[in-house]
């Protein structure tokens, strides 16, 4: 992975760790925008990890991609509750690899378009939680509903005749409506409370 993400030039391969513990003093010396974490690695695993790097006060946040295996929906789900803001199977090719990293350097998520359906099939099924009263606008909902179809800010913008300032601005409202912390997590929540679908 690192020598396909190195070979691009819009992305800097800051450092490689070898387990969980590894990463988060790398992420803490580097600063990267994004990270690609494993979910399983030794000494600290990928969604202890993962907590570390997305706790509320943490000194720096990056945007977390993890990387899983078909095998692992109990850990996408949990991995979902803990902020991150991607998933993408280990064998991905080169081009999809390249894709979830910008979208996640760019506030998008990228999630392997095969793992997709059963992740947000676990999440729509899943016991509902208690909800705040959230009241979102019509155009939020639409918003929200497109978003939860796995579309980029791009392609809500122009499914629905607008611009993508005016989509940022929809997702930075959503965002603060039902305090989830990424895209991710209001992409659950549509899909928790019936919004997702819609447009199919």
């Amino acid at each position: 992975m690192a020598m396909i993400l190195s070979a691009d030039s819009d992305i800097d391969v800051v450092a490689h760790a070898e387990d969980g513990l590894q990463a988060l003093d790398m992420t803490a010396l580097h600063q990267p925008d994004v990270v690609l974490m494993d979910i399983r690695m030794p000494r600290l695993d990928g969604l202890d990890a993962l907590r570390q790097l997305t706790r509320p006060y943490a000194v720096h946040r990056p945007q977390v991609v993890m990387v899983t295996t078909f095998d692992d929906e109990e850990y996408l789900a949990r991995a979902v509750e803990a902020g991150a803001c991607g998933f993408i199977l280990k064998d991905s090719g080169p081009r999809l690899l390249v894709e979830a990293v910008r979208a996640a350097a760019a506030g998008d998520s990228m999630v392997s378009p095969s793992i997709t359906v059963r992740l947000l099939q676990r999440l729509r099924t899943a016991p509902s939680r208690p909800q705040l009263a959230t009241r979102l606008s019509p155009r939020e909902e639409e918003v929200v509903a497109l978003l939860a179809e796995g579309m980029t800010n791009a392609e809500i913008a122009t499914a629905l005749s607008i611009t993508v300032g005016t989509v940022k601005t929809h997702l930075a409202n959503v965002q603060a409506k039902l305090t989830a912390r990424n895209r991710v997590e209001i992409a659950a929540w549509a899909w928790r409370n019936g919004l997702a679908g819609r447009s199919t």
